[in-house]
């Protein structure tokens, strides 16, 4: 059944028509016309876990499990590892359940080497399925993802979630290596944040909404159901990222996902208190439907029109960036004051 259904969910991720919308438009950053500095002397790299990667994105979780996940996460590691970017895999439970798709895991780190490869299990599993994550594919740091809406329409799915909280803490607790929780792409609120924060937690990707829309991808497998008006549920990417770095702690790292679409997208989302920033769908559209040249190619030039942005807004270095002026307008302007 999981074979199956992570085969599904890449097509229909690629049959998916509903954009919805992060809110980036509703950010200004001032264009600034007298740099100090050359192209050339642009800095884009940044410490992650004590390892250095070049450009602040990592390829988030996608798939895993299947011959065909196997192919994709076999370009995507390779991706990553010509770029020096980090690279999550996709949820490892059906790893966990079957050897015969260990390998699709695997084979990411055999590529990559010693770069930044991250875990990925659900919040329903506990310690010892947490450990063995990690030791699969001898990861720098394991996601924990969050994903209620999800579960709660596939027929399939899980209903009970009152454990996930306990999981968490004994995971942080118990785990050699750091956690990261993640939601899917319906964004966490600020008490979310908090909550996990309070649990230990030191690295939250806030996957708002805006990028790809699980109900969605879900309805597309059972066509004699309509979920259409839960289409627009979720909390817009840049509205996640400013309620939470109100609250921002020192040692919390916030990663900054979900509709992160291109270089000015990539820009803002630092802006609003994104450490880093993380792509997946993106990504997995460019190499599927034009291989893996295109894929590189896409990354080549995003890297290269951040920098572009980086010498029009006189930030020398992604730490720069944290510190640049915006201004907020329409529903973003109307959804934050009001919080």
């Amino acid at each position: 059944m999981r074979k199956y259904r992570k085969q599904e969910h890449i097509e229909n991720y690629l049959k998916a028509t509903y954009q919805g919308d992060p809110l980036f438009k509703d950010v200004f950053i001032e264009h600034y016309s007298m740099p100090d500095f050359a192209y050339d002397d642009v800095d884009t790299s940044l410490n992650v876990m004590d390892k250095k990667i070049s450009f602040p994105l990592m390829i988030n979780a996608i798939t895993g499990g299947t011959d065909f996940a196997e192919s994709i996460n076999e370009s995507l590691a390779h991706l990553a590892k010509d770029f020096n970017i980090p690279m999550a895999v996709g949820s490892q439970t059906i790893a966990l359940e079957d050897s015969d798709a260990i390998e699709s895991f695997k084979i990411v780190r055999e590529i990559i080497g010693d770069g930044l490869v991250f875990g990925n299990i659900n919040g329903l599993l506990g310690l010892e399925d947490a450990k063995r994550a990690v030791d699969m594919i001898q990861a720098d740091a394991l996601q924990i993802h969050l994903n209620p809406a999800q579960e709660l329409i596939m027929e399939e799915g899980d209903r009970d979630f009152s454990q996930v909280r306990k999981n968490i803490e004994n995971i942080v607790q118990g785990l050699e290596v750091p956690v990261i929780v993640k939601e899917v792409g319906f964004g966490m609120s600020p008490k979310v944040v908090k909550e996990l924060y309070d649990l230990g937690v030191k690295y939250v990707d806030i996957a708002g909404f805006g990028g790809t829309n699980f109900f969605e991808v879900e309805n597309l497998r059972y066509p004699q159901e309509d979920y259409s008006e839960l289409f627009n549920w979720g909390n817009p990417t840049a509205l996640c990222l400013l309620l939470a770095k109100d609250l921002k702690k020192k040692d919390l790292t916030l990663i900054g996902s979900g509709g992160i679409r291109g270089a000015e997208d990539c820009l803002k989302a630092l802006a609003l208190g994104s450490d880093f920033c993380a792509m997946s769908g993106e990504i997995l559209n460019y190499l599927v439907r034009g291989g893996y040249d295109y894929a590189h190619l896409f990354l080549e030039q995003l890297m290269h029109k951040m920098k572009i942005l980086m010498v029009l807004t006189n930030c020398k270095t992604i730490e720069d960036i944290h510190h640049t002026p915006y201004r907020i307008k329409g529903t973003l302007k109307e959804l934050y004051c009001s919080c």
